[in-house]
């Protein structure tokens, strides 16, 4: 829990207004994950749990029971906003679509009608009215059977009017996969050494009902990838332009988590089992050490990458190349000129002597230093805006 806590609430500030949250979770930890979900969701914005069966076969040598099912809890930023998609028709589902008739219309599926042309069972009762089903007959909804003398009808409802069918909470391996067929999967990919993957179709259906073709995914446990494999199916499938954003921290974030990123982007597998690429790219970054060291600037950082860091936090653009002639200049941009002027071993003061090495001409400057001697008056007459290094350094 204590893990859980923070990094659910740094998850919830990150949600988009009309975003989700699906988190994965075996039966050991639901109950304390649900508790920390209300508190920091709100229980009001708890939308359902899905339950995922996981595995194709029992563990015939589990202790007492076989753990076949795992938990996705699902939370809105704002469930009064949030609305899921619904999920497109499965072969099986598509197979209920026929045209018997030849219907213009095309193909249609039906259900039982019961209406007070005909006497229903003796445990039933009148679904349609008279009028409702004169309506129904002049539209060609009502199929009689092949010989048009069927004693009940059956009510048509054609392909192209369907809406998607609804998301129920419990979804099959047949629909998802399970773990058996994830590992194999990561083997058809050439992936070793990961030992508990999710399949790709798993993450497909959480995409398919809580993301249109623009949005951000992110997944701050990344593991082997999945969720960026099943992002790239996504967007290959129906032509969208989804991000992901993938967070590791253990050892094999490059040599599995983003080596099956890259085949997947590319292609993998020989003969008949070659799967084609997907097409896209992606970014790998390593996280380097804290800025700070409490209140204070961490000592172990060079001072270049500390002003790249100040000069992306003021303008969100890379620092150019240092120049000789003016050491504390990192760069202008939109007709401001930064500086940051820092010394490790001693105090910089903002002065009028440090003034005399200024050299860019601007409509106004951003300094950054340890004290400023300078008056409101002088600031305010060159343009100056004051930094105090370390206490006005953004903290992202």
């Amino acid at each position: 829990m204590c893990m859980m806590y923070p990094r659910l609430r740094l998850l919830h500030r990150l949600l988009a207004k009309d975003g989700a949250i699906f988190i994965s979770i075996d039966n050991s930890e639901y109950a304390s994950l649900k508790l920390i979900c209300d508190e920091i969701m709100g229980q009001s914005n708890y939308v359902d749990t899905v339950s995922w069966f996981k595995k194709a076969s029992p563990s015939n040598d589990a202790q007492f029971f076989s753990n076949d099912i795992e938990y996705i809890l699902i939370y809105a930023k704002d469930k009064n906003i949030w609305r899921p998609y619904r999920l497109p028709l499965n072969k099986k589902q598509r197979k209920n679509y026929q045209n018997p008739d030849n219907d213009i219309r095309g193909d249609w599926n039906s259900a039982t009608y019961t209406c007070n042309k005909v006497y229903p069972n003796k445990d039933a009762v009148w679904k349609y009215s008279k009028e409702q089903t004169e309506l129904y007959m002049s539209e060609d909804r009502l199929y009689w059977g092949v010989t048009g003398t069927a004693r009940m009808p059956r009510f048509k409802t054609f392909l192209s009017e369907h809406k998607g069918v609804v998301n129920r909470t419990l979804w099959h391996y047949d629909d998802v996969n399970h773990t058996q067929g994830a590992s194999n999967e990561l083997k058809d990919i050439g992936i070793s050494g990961f030992s508990t993957p999710k399949p790709s179709r798993l993450v497909e259906r959480m995409l398919q009902i809580a993301s249109d073709k623009d949005s951000i995914i992110l997944d701050s446990f990344a593991g082997s990838g999945t969720t960026a494999h099943a992002v790239l199916n996504a967007n290959k499938a129906d032509n969208g332009h989804r991000k992901f954003i993938l967070i590791e921290m253990e050892d094999y974030a490059d040599t599995i988590t983003a080596e099956r990123v890259k085949r997947v982007i590319s292609g993998y597998g020989e003969g008949k089992k070659a799967v084609p690429g997907t097409g896209g790219s992606f970014s790998f970054y390593e996280l380097g050490q804290p800025i700070f060291d409490g209140e204070y600037l961490n000592d172990s950082i060079a001072e270049e990458e500390i002003r790249k860091y100040v000069y992306f936090t003021e303008t969100k653009q890379p620092i150019p190349a240092r120049k000789d002639d003016e050491p504390c200049f990192m760069g202008m941009h939109m007709d401001v000129a930064y500086y940051y002027y820092y010394d490790k071993n001693g105090v910089t003061t903002l002065n009028r002597d440090f003034l005399h090495t200024v050299k860019t001409r601007a409509e106004a400057y951003v300094i950054y230093a340890d004290l400023c001697t300078l008056s409101e008056r002088e600031l305010d007459k060159w343009h100056i805006t004051f930094k105090k290094i370390p206490r006005d350094i953004s903290r992202l």
